[in-house]
């Protein structure tokens, strides 16, 4: 009879090791070995992260890979843009096929995505120099956008970005610059542009500092107001942007935007979470961002829809153009713009880039969420029932 009551047991163990709760029990155990066997075999060890993210329901949120931009098929779901640079650059954005051609663009033997003003032709004075701007052919609505790259253009009359749109007539779907600088300047500068209505929050917790107009915070993102200068935020680190960043071997971005707000961190190199290079990443475990917009001042979901993922590299034009004077840079930014020595750093050298959206991990709600416990399934618990009922039975 104990005999008996070893095999259901037993039975039920087998039945166990082939469900998704417990995949790494081994299938060639000699399940009639009895519960001898079972008490000396060690349950799999489960490390969890210290802190997770929760949903307002209570959900533990966890970001899944929804895109991955990178290697030898990096460019084949970006459009490469042709049009007038809105910003006044002086500047010529050349298709893909030219991109290619004349080097503008390419693909390293080990799977590095680069993209470069031209650094090699001599100009006449008043001509454009050529150069890159794409766009993703997927838009987004949220999302954790991570990019890992070794370089980050910079150098004078440069004025590179890595940033989102949205669709539609600007900036009513809203305008975020993660990555955004101009000349050699050291510190990254995050900035939001949209429709009248949506403002940064001084009280937000941010490591950076809110950009300023003749000395008072710009907190209106509204892009109709002060020469479109939004509402931004400098990075603390002088290697968040600029030779530093790239003598530092770069580093890497994170955007978080849910409907809680958008918030963008930056990391060196030396300091990237493991979480991230792991492909888990969990931003509660990152600290405070550098830059934050909250729903405190603006409507996230109302003033930021549809976005596409952009690249460029712009020289002079209405940010870089203007501040030239005042930059340290030789000469004018028509001037300087004729000598291609003066392009060597106006690169991207792009490892990867990679976007997550939220899933949930709900142990109670029989949802489509994933679980943390699929032995609590109805079916398993069914079984269960029926072995106690067994055993009991077997012990009249």
């Amino acid at each position: 009879m104990l005999q008996l009551r070893h095999a259901i047991i037993c039975l039920l163990c087998g039945y166990l090791s082939k469900t998704t709760a417990f995949p790494s029990i081994p299938s060639n155990i000699d399940w009639k070995a009895g519960v001898e066997l079972l008490g000396s075999f060690e349950w799999p060890k489960i490390t969890l992260p210290t802190k997770r993210e929760t949903a307002p329901n209570g959900s533990t949120i966890l970001w899944v890979i929804q895109d991955t931009y990178e290697g030898s098929t990096f460019f084949d779901t970006f459009n490469f843009y042709t049009g007038a640079d809105p910003t006044n650059g002086l500047v010529t954005f050349v298709d893909q096929q030219t991109a290619f051609n004349d080097g503008l663009a390419s693909i390293t033997s080990d799977n590095k995505v680069i993209m470069r003003g031209d650094n090699t032709t001599q100009l006449a004075y008043g001509v454009n120099r050529n150069s890159v701007r794409i766009a993703s052919q997927a838009e987004y609505n949220m999302g954790l956008f991570i990019l890992d790259l070794d370089m980050a253009p910079w150098g004078c009359g440069v004025w590179p970005a890595f940033w989102t749109l949205g669709s539609g007539t600007w900036p009513y779907n809203g305008e975020i610059d993660i990555i955004e600088g101009v000349h050699d300047n050291e510190h990254n500068q995050v900035t939001w542009h949209t429709a009248p209505g949506c403002n940064l929050t001084q009280n937000t917790n941010f490591t950076g500092t809110i950009v300023q107009t003749n000395g008072t915070d710009n907190l209106q993102c509204n892009a109709f107001i002060n020469n479109n200068a939004g509402c931004g935020v400098t990075e603390w680190s002088q290697a968040s942007y600029g030779p530093y960043f790239d003598e530092a071997n770069g580093g890497v971005f994170a955007m978080n935007w849910d409907e809680n707000g958008i918030a963008v961190w930056s990391f060196y190199r030396a300091t990237v979470p493991l979480d991230i290079t792991q492909g888990r990443p969990n931003p509660s475990n990152w600290g405070e961002p550098v830059a934050a917009l909250s729903t405190q001042s603006c409507n996230i979901t109302h003033y930021f829809a549809n976005h596409s993922i952009v690249f460029d590299i712009t020289f002079c034009g209405d940010w870089a153009g203007n501040s030239y004077a005042t930059s340290g840079c030789p000469g004018t930014c028509e001037d300087i713009l004729m000598d291609p020595a003066n392009f060597v750093n106006a690169s991207w050298i792009i490892n990867s880039l990679s976007v997550y959206k939220q899933s949930w991990l709900d142990i109670v709600s029989t949802s489509s969420a994933t679980r943390t416990h699929p032995i609590m399934n109805l079916k398993t618990c069914w079984i269960i029932s029926t072995v106690i009922f067994l055993h009991l039975l077997v012990s009249l």
